[in-house]
């Protein structure tokens, strides 16, 4: 009985993956390229907590009471970004040390060292 319910949620946690817009967004700020984005897609939490205050008044209003599972998904959401800012500037600090101490290391030399500079 366990086996079923864990593929299964393995499958849908692959699905939402692939094809929920958050997480897609949220894959790609966490990769290297995408690190620099994450405080600026922390900001989308705003949108979406509105949209959960906007549901909430609809569901005190008399909406049908499946609202309130968009209320959910809505906090969700924007929970998820709002952790997501600060984990990404973590990451990118991370990130920028780890390649700095590789470039001095490694002796790479830079461009500039050797040349003479001249002002023009």
């Amino acid at each position: 009985m366990f086996a079923p319910l864990w593929i299964l949620s393995i499958r849908i946690r692959g699905f939402l993956r692939r094809y929920a817009p958050t997480n897609i967004l949220l894959a790609a700020i966490h990769t290297r390229r995408g690190l620099k984005w994450g405080m600026l897609a922390a900001l989308l939490a705003a949108p979406y907590t509105f949209a959960a205050v906007l549901c909430v008044g609809l569901v005190e209003g008399g909406a049908p009471g499946w609202v309130n599972l968009l209320v959910l998904l809505f906090l969700w959401n924007a929970l998820k970004f709002v952790i997501a800012g600060p984990v990404s500037v973590i990451r990118l600090i991370h990130a920028r040390a780890v390649e700095s101490r590789a470039r001095r290391t490694a002796g790479i030399p830079v461009l500039s060292d050797g040349v003479a500079l001249e002002r023009v």
